[in-house]
């Protein structure tokens, strides 16, 4: 028989002690007559009359009528903590059937392994669909944004620029972590994961992120693939990104719940509030989030904080000594001059590299270039200036013999030797359109000192100016004839070079 409310077994007792029939009270709070005068016997065995005492509740009536039998009694004994289960079921390897043998060692008369398990999943029905979802303890983070966004009043030029509420809550025990952001682009996001672990002072073993552009590059059904900045920082975490399938919001139920919670129980309570910096919106956040996060949870008897210290915290990975620093991964072809472009200037990669595609890490400070998992380069970053940044050991071997050698070094070095030497290396890089084109020869007469002497070498390149001689092979034949050393005659020295070709003067006398 379905008990009546407390309020209907009241006016049963008043209009009973008013003498009204049966068949009259019957009709009167149109209550069957058989059901009505089951509540008048169960009135007369407690000792019950009208009027009742002012201080006599509804459960207070509700005992009275309603004595526990003994039997019921041991049942609720028996009643296992269903909440303590729900707990305990998040923890990894733990399973119905061990907690129903923990049961029954403390209650060796208690429910059979059948009925515990019927009872907890009717039990488990009460909560919400998210609810019901088991996540293991420290194994899952679920991040995205919110629908909604604040507004933040820019002081000076009085422009409303709308600020993004990025959401992450752990599997198991659903402690949340919010922040106002910019934007959902990808420093933004990424920058937000760091704070987020260094919240919850720890990392689940996975992200499980919404199918956002900032952080998947290519949204798969079966193969997502995730952008490579979100990649290295789950590397550096040492955690595993595993994104949402598309058109799948149960996979992220969890955050899906607790954007929703943010949004009533924090974004609702500041919606009439004005913000004038970002830093003003997180500061309103945070007392917010704390009290959502020590709210008692009704069914579960316990607030997030708790579940947290107790399922989450001693099963997260620890955080790395040093948090993330945010890096942008692109990919870059290196040109023909073996360099690549970032940000209007450019840096040197191996010449072995050129026309190769590389990987290209960009942090606020350095640019470092990889080639088959391998780092091929790293360079200080620069402004964009259109300049080069290039390393010696990335040149070919041409390439290093020019830029090892300057004029004025070239100049210097002859002038230790002699200042005719000196003179003639001048002469020969001005004589040439780039002074470049002329190390070469510079370079040859200079190690023509090791051979025949800085003296000799000294005169024969002033013989060579006078007879305006500009190259290699005409200082090395006055030296190999020893021209150097004698008077200057026509016959001898116009030309003053040797040649199988070249006759000379006497050749026609």
């Amino acid at each position: 028989m379905k008990r009546l409310p407390m309020r209907k077994i009241r006016d049963v007792i008043r209009l009973s002690a008013e003498g009204l029939s049966t068949r009259q009270m019957a009709a009167s709070l149109a209550i069957g007559r058989t059901t009505l005068q089951g509540y008048l016997e169960r009135a007369q065995e407690a000792g019950l009359s009208w009027p009742l005492p002012p201080e006599m509740s509804d459960a207070d009536l509700e005992r009275l009528l309603y004595p526990r039998t003994a039997r019921e009694a041991a049942r609720r004994a028996f009643q296992p903590d269903w909440a303590y289960v729900h707990r305990e079921l998040r923890r990894k390897g733990v399973t119905l059937r061990l907690l129903w043998e923990e049961y029954r060692a403390d209650n060796p008369e208690g429910y059979g392994y059948s009925r515990f398990c019927e009872l907890y999943t009717r039990w488990e029905g009460k909560l919400t669909p998210v609810m019901r979802q088991r996540h293991p303890a420290g194994e899952r983070l679920f991040v995205d944004y919110a629908g909604a966004t604040i507004d933040v009043i820019d002081p000076e030029t009085g422009e409303v620029r709308a600020a993004q509420l990025f959401v992450a809550t752990l599997g198991a025990s659903n402690f949340t972590y919010t922040e106002a952001t910019w934007s959902q682009a990808l420093p933004d996001w990424i920058s937000s994961h760091v704070r987020a672990f260094s919240f919850f002072g720890g990392v689940a073993a996975q992200v499980v992120p919404d199918n956002l552009k900032a952080g998947v590059t290519k949204a798969c059904f079966y193969d997502p693939e995730v952008n490579r900045t979100y990649a290295d920082l789950a590397a550096h975490y040492d955690t595993a990104v595993v994104p949402a399938r598309p058109r799948k919001p149960k996979d992220k139920a969890k955050v899906e719940s607790a954007v929703l919670l943010v949004e009533r129980w924090i974004l609702a309570r500041l919606r009439n509030r004005q913000f004038f910096s970002l830093e003003e919106v997180n500061a309103a956040i945070r007392p917010l989030l704390d009290r959502l996060n020590n709210k008692v949870s009704r069914h579960l008897g316990a607030s997030r904080r708790q579940l947290f210290e107790q399922l989450d915290r001693p099963a997260l990975k620890p955080l790395p000594t040093e948090p993330y620093v945010y890096a942008e991964w692109k990919t870059c072809r290196a040109g023909i001059d073996y360099h690549i472009a970032i940000g209007r200037h450019y840096y040197s990669v191996p010449h072995q590299l050129v026309k190769k595609e590389l990987w290209v890490r960009i942090t606020a400070r350095t640019v470092e270039a990889f080639h088959g998992g391998q780092r091929v380069a790293s360079h200080v970053r620069t402004s964009g200036n259109g300049q080069h940044s290039t390393q010696r050991d990335h040149m070919p071997t041409h390439h290093r013999f020019r830029e090892d050698w300057t004029p004025q070094r070239i100049h210097a070095r002859a002038a230790r030797v002699g200042p005719n030497v000196a003179i003639f290396a001048e002469v020969v890089m001005r004589g040439r359109k780039h002074p470049e084109q002329g190390y070469r020869t510079c370079l040859g007469v200079l190690r023509l000192a090791d051979k025949f002497g800085r003296d000799r070498l000294d005169a024969a390149c002033k013989r060579a100016l006078e007879i305006n001689a500009y190259s290699y092979s005409s200082v090395h034949s006055i030296l190999k004839n020893g021209l150097e050393r004698k008077p200057r005659t026509r016959a001898t020295e116009e030309p003053a070079i040797t040649h199988p070709n070249i006759r000379g003067a006497d050749y026609f006398h």
